[in-house]
């Protein structure tokens, strides 16, 4: 699919292999991001109207297809995840306990670590060993009886994929809040949520994996939890009512749409519109997707030859069909080496002592051979 990202890839000699923190966006997303603008010029006042009836509801249709979700009415849009992490929270008691893993992505990490400075209970289950990371899981549920459980279903800082999510899931009273980051999983590991569709919430967005860029994030409501009404609230959440005069109590929208918060640039929308509109013309799933990208990532593993990158310091190995579509390799010098490829032209990342090389449709394999010839030359 190379071909499909010549304006992402117009560099010549830059390898980027970082598709799991800045995924480049194929050449249609700017057919998108114009119509955006010619939109905005050609509705002026009207735009919200088109928006919220068009180009919201295509792309709520996209995200519904993609988890096998009943219909996207369940679904509400926001710039950024934090967002929703904010507006969950503010459904919560004022002393609320909550149980995450220790390998939550910063938006909740850092957050939650602030709200203990303020007294509230956070349990971090370690993710380590991951074979039975559900299981301590399951076990720390029992013992604190969270108000709010919130994992990842790929963790951001090793790419491995938590199995006996749905166990874990069904194992809690049903008024508890459980909510699953589907940022590493969402378009690059086949995803069915229809089982947990009335149960979990699922947050997730484009900037990874479905090539859409920033300020395009979704949270997945469950039924139950429709009638929640958040401290934290925006006035497009009652969009559709907005010119009667508000009086007594605060209304909310039906449906995910009473998580929407207030005005935000709608052009992720028709970015995410115009690139699954693509995958569709070409043909392009999640599986296959999953596919290509694991080829590459056994080809390059294979091929490692430097002591400073090497096999045994995968978190998750490529024999492991339970990893995400990036590889992440364990060394004290993980931010020296990323700087060194970086003056290679080459594009990877590291969190502490985690190294991590993203791998995605616009590579082939003649790109993993390059970048296996720089990185055995550290």
């Amino acid at each position: 699919m190379k071909e499909h990202f010549a304006r992402f890839l117009a560099q010549p000699g830059r390898l980027h292999f970082a598709a799991h923190s800045h995924h480049p966006w194929p050449d249609v997303s700017l057919e998108g991001q114009q119509q955006a603008w010619s939109d905005a010029a050609r509705f002026i006042d009207d735009k919200w109207d088109h928006v919220f009836g068009t180009v919201l509801p295509e792309a709520a249709g996209h995200v519904a297809k993609e988890l096998g979700l009943a219909s996207g009415a369940s679904l509400a849009f926001a710039p950024n995840t934090h967002e929703f992490v904010l507006r969950l929270l503010s459904c919560l008691p004022e002393r609320p306990r909550i149980v995450a893993t220790d390998s939550e992505f910063h938006s909740f990490e850092r957050q939650s670590r602030r709200l203990e400075e303020e007294g509230v209970q956070v349990e971090r289950v370690p993710t380590l060993p991951f074979g039975s990371a559900a299981e301590r899981l399951a076990l720390t549920c029992a013992r604190v009886k969270p108000h709010l459980v919130f994992v990842s279903q790929v963790f951001f800082n090793s790419g491995a994929v938590l199995q006996g999510l749905d166990e874990v899931v069904r194992s809690l009273p049903a008024e508890t809040l459980v909510v699953i980051d589907g940022y590493h999983g969402f378009c690059a590991v086949p995803t069915d949520w229809a089982p947990l569709q009335s149960r979990a919430f699922y947050l997730a967005g484009g900037y990874k994996y479905a090539m859409a860029g920033e300020g395009v994030c979704f949270l997945h409501v469950p039924p139950a939890f429709q009638s929640l009404r958040p401290r934290n609230t925006g006035w497009y959440a009652a969009f559709g009512a907005l010119q009667e005069k508000q009086v007594g109590r605060v209304p909310y929208a039906s449906g995910g749409a009473h998580f929407f918060g207030s005005t935000f640039d709608p052009s992720g929308l028709y970015r995410l519109n115009a690139v699954m509109r693509w995958k569709e013309r070409v043909g392009l799933t999640t599986a296959k997707v999953r596919a290509h990208a694991h080829g590459l990532q056994r080809r390059f593993v294979a091929g490692l030859k430097s002591q400073k990158v090497s096999a045994a310091q995968l978190m998750v190995g490529v024999d492991d069909e339970r990893r995400g579509q990036f590889l992440t390799f364990r060394t004290d010098e993980a931010k020296a080496i990323c700087q060194a490829l970086k003056a290679q032209q080459v594009d990877t990342d590291a969190r502490d002592d985690r190294l991590r090389f993203g791998f995605g449709v616009y590579q082939d394999e003649g790109d993993v051979d390059a970048l296996l010839e720089r990185v055995n030359a550290l």
